[in-house]
Parts: C-alpha cells; sequence; structure tokens
C-alpha cells in the first residue's frame, strides 16, 4: 500500500504496481482505510474509565499517568496474588511482526505473567497440515498460472485472498479448471467451473473418498508415493471402506460428484488445492486439513511449479522470532508460567481458584471475536478486574476497560511484515507522524518496563534494533533471508525471499517431517495419542455426534468471514457496514418454509449459550439444514447487543487447541422486533 501525503496528511492510498503479487491494486478493505485513520471515532489519548464497565464514561489523562497507574496495578497483583494473575491477550492486529511478537512478549516473559496460548486462527489447521508435510511451506502462488486444476478447499478467495485471483484467473485462461469446495456458496464459489458442496465438518470424509477411488482406479502416482511418501501400504488398507457411496451419506454430496471430482484431480497434473483455516474451525477440524493435506502426495504435484498444496507459506520466513520474543526470560522465575487458551478466556475470567486480576487487551478485541461470547462479558464486568485495551477506536472490548491507550494505524506505524500468502518480506515505514499521543505498542510495552525497573537490557532496544534482530539468520541452512538487510528493506520497501521465482517447495526430496518424507502414516501423531492416518469424525455438535441436542438445535450455524470485514477489523468503519447492510443469516428456503419464515424478516437465532438477531435471506447458498452468517459484526453494532460469538462454543478442536466456531447447533424463529 502506498499513501500519497500533502502538508503533513495522507490524501490517498493505493496499490504498489512494482509489487509483482499484490500488481497495484487493494482489496476491499484496505482501500478505504484512510476511513480508519481519520476517523472522529479514533482513541489519540489516554483514557481513564470513570463510570460503569461498558457504559463507555472515560476521562482523558496523560500518557505518563496511564503508564504509572498501570504499572502500579500491575506491583500490586504480583505483590498480592503473583504474577500469573496478569494475562496478556493479543492476536493479529495489523499482522506486523513486532506489533504481533516482540516487545509485548520480552515484558510478560519478564514479569511471568500467564502465557496466552494464540489458538483462535490457525492452530489446528497448523498442526493437521504439520504432521503431513513438517513444515508450513507451500506452493508459491506466482507460479498458480502453470496450474491445470486449481481447488480452493475451503477458502473464498474472493473475499479472503483477493490478490490469489488474478493468478487463477490466468491459470483458466491456459485452460485450467476451476474448482470450489465450501458449505457456502460464496462470491468465489459462484466463479468456479465445478462447486462441490459438502455439508458442514464433513470435508475429512470427502478427501477419504477421493484416496479411495485415486488407489482403486489406480489414479495414483505410484513412484511419486514410492520414493517420497511413509505410510502408503497401511493407507490402501485404511481407506478400502471409505467408498465414494459412504462418503456421500457423511457429506450430503453425490458419489458421481466425488468419483468424478477425484478422476479429475488424479487425471489433470499440475494441480493446487488452496486451503484456508475456516476447514479446521471444527472439533475435528485438524484432522480435515490432515486428510486434505495428504492428497497431492498421491498424485505427485508436489516438486513442480505450481503444483502441491499451500495452507500457508509462512514457514518459509525463517525470521528469528526468538530473538524478537526472548522466551528466555522466562528462565529467571522458578517456574513456568500457567498456559491459557485464548479461546477460553470467559471461563479464565471465571476462575476463582486462579483467578486472572488483569487483563491487557492489544491486537485483539475479545469481546466480539471469542466464542462463548456470554461468559466472556460477564467476565469483562468484573470490578476487581483490571483491564488495560491499546486500541485506535473504541471496540466492544475497550468498552469494558479500566484504561485504554491509544494505537496508530498502519500509516504511523514502523513495522516489519512477513506473509502467509507470498514471499515478500516488506518494511512499513510510517506515512505520517502518529496522531495525537498514538503510541506504538513496541512504545508502550518499553514504557512500562521501565515504570516497573525492569533490567534486563532488550528492553531499550529500538524497533529498527529488533527488525536487525528479526534477519539474523537462526541457523546455517536458512538461505532465504540471504541479502536482505534492514538497509535494503528501507530503500527497496520490499524484498522477494532468496528464491526462485516462482518457487517449488521440497523440490529437493526432503521434507521436514521425522521420517524426511510426506507422511501419510504419522508415528508423531500415534504418540500424540491421534489416529496415524486420516480419518472422519462428526463435529461434536452436529446432527449426527449429537442427536439429543440436534432435537432442540437442528440448524448447522457457520460464521466464515465477511468479504468488508476481516474478523472484528474494519467493521466500525461506516462504509464497510453500509456494504454488509446487516447482520444476514442465510437460510436454504425449505428450513425457511418448515418455519414459517419470509424472506427479508427479522430473526432471532439462539441455543443454550445465548441468542442474537439476524435478517433473513432466502437463498441456494446453504443446503437444508445449514445456515451461514457472514461475519463478524461488533456487538455494538449488532441487533440486541449480541454477535454470531454468542452462539459458538468454546469447546477446542482436536489439534492445537483452536476454535471451533462452525461446529455449532442452533435453531431460529421469527423476531418479535424489528430492527430496521
Amino acid at each position: 500500500m502506498i499513501a500519497q501525503v500533502e502538508d503533513g496528511k495522507v490524501i490517498s492510498v493505493g496499490g504498489d504496481e512494482t509489487q509483482p503479487f499484490t500488481r497495484g491494486f487493494l482489496c476491499t478493505k484496505t482501500n478505504h482505510y484512510l476511513e480508519r485513520l481519520y476517523s472522529p471515532d479514533r482513541i489519540l489519548h489516554p483514557l481513564r474509565r470513570v463510570g460503569a464497565k461498558g457504559s463507555g464514561q472515560f476521562e482523558q489523562i496523560s500518557f505518563d499517568e496511564a503508564i504509572a497507574t498501570i504499572a502500579d496495578r500491575f506491583n500490586n497483583i504480583v505483590e498480592e496474588f503473583g504474577a500469573e494473575a496478569i494475562l496478556p491477550f493479543s492476536y493479529g492486529g495489523n499482522m506486523g511482526k513486532l506489533a504481533f511478537a516482540s516487545m509485548d512478549r520480552r515484558f510478560f516473559h519478564y514479569l511471568g505473567a500467564s502465557q496466552l496460548d494464540r489458538t483462535i486462527c490457525a492452530t489446528a489447521a497448523t498442526e493437521g497440515y504439520l504432521y503431513t508435510m513438517g513444515a508450513k511451506m507451500g506452493t508459491d502462488p506466482e507460479g498458480l498460472p502453470h496450474s491445470r486444476l486449481i481447488i480452493a478447499w475451503g477458502a473464498n478467495l474472493v473475499s479472503s485472498n483477493t490478490h490469489i485471483m488474478p493468478f487463477v484467473n490466468e491459470a483458466r485462461k491456459n485452460g485450467a479448471k476451476f474448482v470450489v469446495i465450501d458449505p457456502h456458496k460464496n462470491q468465489t464459489a459462484r466463479q468456479a467451473d465445478i462447486f462441490l458442496q459438502p455439508l458442514p465438518g464433513t470435508d475429512g470424509a470427502l478427501a477419504l473418498a477421493v484416496m479411495h477411488v485415486l488407489i482403486k482406479e489406480s489414479l495414483y502416482d505410484a513412484d511419486f508415493v514410492e520414493k517420497h511418501t511413509v505410510g502408503f501400504a497401511q493407507l490402501k488398507e485404511h481407506v478400502e471402506s471409505f467408498t465414494p457411496e459412504w462418503a456421500a451419506a457423511q457429506t450430503g454430496l453425490t458419489a458421481a460428484e466425488i468419483v468424478d471430482f477425484a478422476r479429475l484431480y488424479g487425471t489433470v497434473k499440475p494441480s493446487c488445492i488452496r486451503l484456508n483455516y475456516g476447514l479446521s474451525r471444527h472439533t475435528n477440524g485438524g484432522m480435515m486439513v490432515r486428510a486434505v493435506s495428504c492428497l497431492p502426495a498421491l498424485v505427485g504435484t508436489w516438486g513442480k511449479v505450481g503444483g502441491g498444496a499451500v495452507l500457508s507459506v509462512s514457514g518459509t520466513f525463517p525470521l528469528n522470532q526468538a530473538a524478537l520474543e526472548r522466551s528466555d526470560l522466562l528462565r529467571r522465575h522458578n517456574k513456568i508460567p500457567r498456559t491459557i487458551n485464548m479461546i477460553k478466556l470467559g471461563e479464565a475470567l471465571a476462575d476463582r481458584e486462579q483467578p486472572v486480576k488483569a487483563l491487557f487487551v492489544y491486537n485483539s478485541n475479545p469481546a466480539a471475536v471469542v466464542p462463548d461470547q456470554k461468559r466472556v462479558i460477564e467476565g469483562l464486568k468484573r470490578e476487581d478486574l483490571f483491564t488495560v485495551v491499546h486500541e485506535q477506536v473504541m471496540t466492544d472490548t475497550a468498552l469494558y476497560a479500566d484504561i485504554v491507550l491509544p494505537a496508530p494505524t498502519v500509516f504511523e506505524d514502523f513495522d516489519l511484515y512477513g506473509s502467509y500468502g507470498h514471499l515478500y518480506l516488506q518494511l512499513n515505514q510510517p506515512a505520517v507522524p502518529p496522531l495525537g499521543e498514538a503510541t506504538a505498542n513496541v512504545e508502550v510495552f518499553r514504557a512500562l518496563a521501565k515504570a516497573m525497573n525492569f533490567t534486563d537490557p532488550c528492553f531499550d532496544d529500538s524497533a529498527e534494533d529488533m527488525v536487525r534482530q528479526a534477519l539474523q539468520a537462526v541457523g546455517p541452512h536458512q538461505t532465504h533471508l540471504d541479502g536482505i538487510t534492514y538497509e535494503r528493506l528501507k530503500e527497496e520497501g520490499f524484498v522477494r525471499l532468496n528464491v526462485p521465482c516462482p518457487y517449488v517447495p521440497f523440490a529437493d526430496g526432503h521434507y521436514p517431517t521425522p521420517s524426511g518424507k510426506i507422511e501419510l502414516y504419522s508415528e508423531s501423531m500415534l504418540r500424540a495419542g491421534l489416529p496415524p492416518l486420516p480419518v472422519h469424525s462428526p463435529s461434536l455438535e452436529s446432527p449426527e455426534a449429537a442427536p439429543t441436542l440436534a432435537a432442540r438445535y437442528p440448524l448447522r450455524f457457520v460464521s466464515p468471514a465477511a468479504h468488508h470485514f476481516l474478523n472484528s477489523s474494519f467493521a466500525d468503519m461506516p462504509t464497510m457496514r453500509r456494504r454488509e447492510k446487516y447482520p444476514i443469516l442465510e437460510m436454504n428456503s425449505f428450513d425457511a418454509e418448515a418455519r414459517g419464515l419470509q424472506d427479508g424478516v427479522w430473526v432471532r437465532a439462539f441455543n443454550d449459550r445465548g441468542e442474537t438477531f439476524f435478517k433473513l435471506k432466502i437463498t441456494d447458498a446453504v443446503k437444508p439444514g445449514v445456515t451461514c452468517h457472514v461475519s463478524l459484526w461488533w456487538r455494538k453494532y449488532s441487533p440486541g447487543g449480541n454477535n454470531c460469538n454468542v452462539l459458538t462454543s468454546a469447546e477446542a478442536a482436536d489439534m492445537g487447541g483452536g476454535a471451533t466456531f462452525h461446529s455449532c447447533l442452533i435453531e431460529v424463529q421469527a423476531s418479535d422486533e424489528n430492527f430496521d
């Protein structure tokens, strides 16, 4: 993103035409980001709560007073309850490497605070993929024009990976087929050559049936399998019973659809599967990603330009994360602090035996994004909970803060950016000075460390120092950063990793798994108490696994990302909300008719965890028995004051403790209230 500045003010933003991946255009969301920079709702000075929690009543204080207040409360809590009574809560924010995990981690490590298991997005999918491939590496998107079959599996590329679409379309001009597999007929699905619509949480069954067909009809690459995989013999025997007919009963697809897709995948090469994290947001999510990630090995597409699969390419970036985070600072304590799973925040805030007495929120909006929302809000309302929020605007979470600190936007901040979608490093340099007293995450935690008399010299590191540290090689074989320096990034803005273009991961035939091969059978999974071969089990909250619950709440509920929102980001911007119009619930006509519901009416969606309200859209975008709400609206803009996460469960996924937003059952009825 390039900002045009006149008289010290950003007047326009645009894409960088010299960037080979983004190609000069911005996504819908960032194209309007000036609306956030100069929003009248920006928090520009530290605030102290003066009213009830949630009331939004604050008074302005100085930055020094805010830091002194936080330091004093933290010191008192440590003395009375121990440092583990303090919990940081953060996630992606603007995705900068320094803002995400640098001085903040150093601060909480040195303090000995409770550790946060940051599971809400990627952990389940990551573990499923790593068990198979060993690293979060995948197909270079710049190689996709060479693909002859591209499969978006649980990936709404138009909304969530828009810069990949020109490469997909280029491949299609070259003769490629484009397949979309998703329970929701989204914008990407409507552009597909072939659309497969399995029921939510059943993708693993589909993948197993594809394996069955590939092996039964000898459509697999026997030479590749022999040279590059372990466990094929066990897998071959294992999938004999997973017939297309069996999978049809699980997925809601027809056996013919499954067979046709398997034959297409087995014969058209090179092929690439673009996975995304929504696939893993089920209680069986890690295993579903694990099953899908086995498929490219069977057809032998790894090692070919445009072939393989990609969940993320972040493992291609060997940044020195250890130097940034300094987890070695924990050694000054007699024990390793407890770890709290972020999706269990509501449970943690309700714990009386090991209470959380202070919460420091940055780069996140847990009141909106964390599941089991009712319980989270109850925790945030606790008068004995000291809450600090570092934020740009008054989010749902900031309303419950005792101290609010002003945060900068990307236009005002200095940071280093990697990617999980392309192979370029970027140095973000501020376009304008921070407005008001907006203070970068790095500087906030440096100031807190000084106020609390932390003595380690790492707290003196500047942002520039930490960028240099991040670029230090972590091993002799890590050559991807060769030639990339702070000075070069400062001069050029972005630099491609030191890899060929297009990059072909695993081209040398080595895979960073314990066996050095793609693990169709995983001893590591067996040792972890997991099935060593891909399996299918229904989501814990589904009609198949919970028939008694489904008798009361018969509708499956999924909540993928909206086109104009990014999780909770951008949902405060008037332009984005106008484009999304309303919190909408999509429902098949079969289910609407059974409930006497008309298109466009307000409905109440509910389960044992809570209720919220949507405007109903009757559509073929979902199958009977499935409902969909593209999210995520803030609570303050949601009818009735709750968003969709009042419905979702804090149950963890099968791997990595990941979130399970899409394993959710609800019922829907007409609303007594009209929110127009």
